[in-house]
């Protein structure tokens, strides 16, 4: 039986510190599919399909990983995909306060699917999505904050 993580965001847009989570959680589990979460209430920088495409490109060699879009609560999702885990990233204190009290949460309404929280390693902790769209807006280049390889113009 294979272990499978699902990792959940908005991955708005992917980056170093959500690579090196992965990275990661690929020395733990069989499979990780990157969930990027749907809500039809937000516009961001990139849209939802071009996220995913993001993310199937720089893991375009990498057949453990798969990328999908989903709606809904989080933990109906890693129950449709079959997974036993939801891996969580934290940054700081503020993330694990948060992370914790979802985590509690998901516990109660699914509890057969673990919460696995990641450290994110220093040399990446200071990157946020939310850091590379403000960058971004002053028209400057984000290259440092993003996967080698993958250009943010590619997928504006």
């Amino acid at each position: 039986m294979q272990r499978i993580a699902i990792f959940p965001g908005s991955f708005d847009p992917f980056t170093r510190g959500h690579e090196a989570l992965v990275g990661q959680a690929l020395r733990l589990f069989d499979r990780v599919i990157i969930g990027i979460g749907n809500n039809l209430e937000k516009s961001g920088l990139l849209t939802v399909e071009n996220r995913r495409r993001l993310i199937a490109d720089l893991y375009a060699d990498e057949p453990r990983i798969e990328a999908r879009i989903y709606t809904g609560l989080t933990g109906d999702f890693a129950r449709q995909a079959g997974a036993c885990a939801i891996l969580r990233g934290v940054r700081n204190t503020t993330d694990f306060e948060y992370e914790r009290t979802m985590e509690a949460a998901n516990h109660r309404i699914y509890p057969d699917i673990t919460t696995v929280m990641l450290f994110t390693p220093s040399e990446v902790a200071d990157i946020a999505s939310s850091t590379v769209r403000e960058v971004l807006a002053f028209g400057r280049t984000v290259d440092e904050f993003m996967p080698r390889g993958i250009h943010i113009e590619d997928y504006l």
